[in-house]
């Protein structure tokens, strides 16, 4: 099995906690090493990502606070902000935005939302509560890094002045930025404000990562576990950040730390195995190798790999079966789904062609992604089989 550099964000696509005490967070300034890296940005931004810029303060005294008035402070900020004749606003993982940046755009992630929806709660006094849902894995990869991504959503109360005598609990509004059908029965955990902070933080770590601006990711990253030391992905991270500047002791360190706590963690696994690698370990990175594959026996993409390798020499059946097999564990991927497409293409099954590259289009994280399927759609409804 090929071990995956694998990065967490929270893009997107109720059990609450309970009040035991917590275990003792990690000490997370051990595994920092500031001097190997150039000096922090200026400014991280995590002390902006609430704030409302002129813009969206004019959309709440003006938009927002009539439609509070027609129909109370919460409901009229959520027709306000996601009513489809009003902002418009669209889905989009290309970029994890502020508050302010998400307002401007007229799009962001999950996380991105959940943090806009947030800002203008907290400007009308209503009370937020933020969740981390437990979705199935949705992984995507760039390059050789591999993400796997997790959902947020948040649920307001109403403010003081307009509750009923029912409890809070009963009170409360849970807002959401996927289709009911992909949420219905999944659980969620109460999360803090800190680790909401932690994941926009380490979302950013890894987009920087991505385009190759380590320096720049590990502030972020390093910022993320000060915000919430037991936010796990950052550490991971991190991690991958000391690898990709050639820091393979460092690396070592962090994931080892992950591992103390959590010896199952896979990613963590797989990175560490890498690390190990580089370092010329090998017996030691194979029986690492063995126990990852006990916990994770067929890891992503591996019938996605193994069906464009399928494509590549022409067998389009055992590709469709491949691409099938993948989108089995993984239903709302849309490379799968192109893929899948394709397959079909080359199989002369134009109508099941057309409905994954539909399901491509509709699963796609971005909007430029969007656009290519649209088109490709477009393209693919004026073709006729050849009798």
């Amino acid at each position: 099995m090929k071990p995956l550099a694998v990065l967490w964000l929270a893009l997107g696509f109720a059990a609450l906690t309970g009040c035991a005490s917590a275990p003792p967070a990690p000490q997370p300034q051990r595994l920092f090493d500031d001097a190997l890296f150039a000096p922090a940005p200026a400014s991280l931004g995590a002390e902006a990502l609430f704030k409302l810029s002129p813009e969206m303060q004019r959309y709440l005294d003006h938009e927002i606070a009539q439609q509070a008035r027609r129909e109370g402070s919460r409901q009229g900020l959520i027709d306000a902000l996601y009513n489809k004749s009003k902002l418009q606003l669209e889905y989009d993982a290309s970029i994890t935005r502020s508050a302010a940046e998400a307002f401007e755009a007229r799009r962001g992630n999950c996380l991105s939302l959940v943090l806009m929806t947030s800002a203008f709660a907290k400007a009308l006094g209503l009370p937020v509560r933020y969740q981390s849902v437990y979705v199935e894995e949705l992984w995507s990869r760039s390059g050789d890094l591999y993400f796997l991504s997790g959902h947020i959503n948040l649920s307001l109360g109403r403010p003081v002045y307009e509750r009923s005598a029912r409890t809070f609990e009963a009170e409360l509004l849970v807002i959401d930025f996927l289709p009911a059908d992909q949420l219905r029965g999944q659980r969620s955990r109460v999360i803090d404000e800190s680790t909401v902070i932690a994941m926009y933080m380490n979302n950013r770590a890894a987009e920087l990562l991505q385009q190759g601006r380590t320096d720049e990711a590990y502030w972020w990253a390093r910022g993320a576990m000060t915000q919430d030391p037991r936010f796990i992905a950052a550490y991971n991270t991190l991690g991958v950040i000391y690898r990709r500047h050639g820091h393979a002791e460092r690396a070592e360190q962090v994931f080892r730390t992950v591992l103390a706590e959590e010896p199952a963690n896979a990613q963590t696994l797989s990175n560490l195995i890498l690390v190990l690698k580089d370092r010329g370990r090998r017996e030691e990175a194979e029986l690492l190798s063995a126990k990852l594959r006990d916990i994770q026996p067929n890891p992503p993409f591996k019938y996605f790999d193994e069906g464009v390798v399928a494509m590549r020499a022409g067998d389009f059946k055992a590709a469709k079966k491949l691409f099938t097999r993948e989108i089995e564990r993984s239903a709302y991927f849309h490379e799968f789904h192109f893929w899948l497409a394709l397959a079909n293409y080359g199989l002369g099954e134009l109508g099941e062609a057309r409905k994954h590259l539909a399901l491509a289009r509709d699963n796609s994280a971005t909007v430029k992604d969007r656009q290519m399927y649209a088109a490709k759609l477009e393209s693919l409804r004026n073709v006729r089989l050849v009798q």
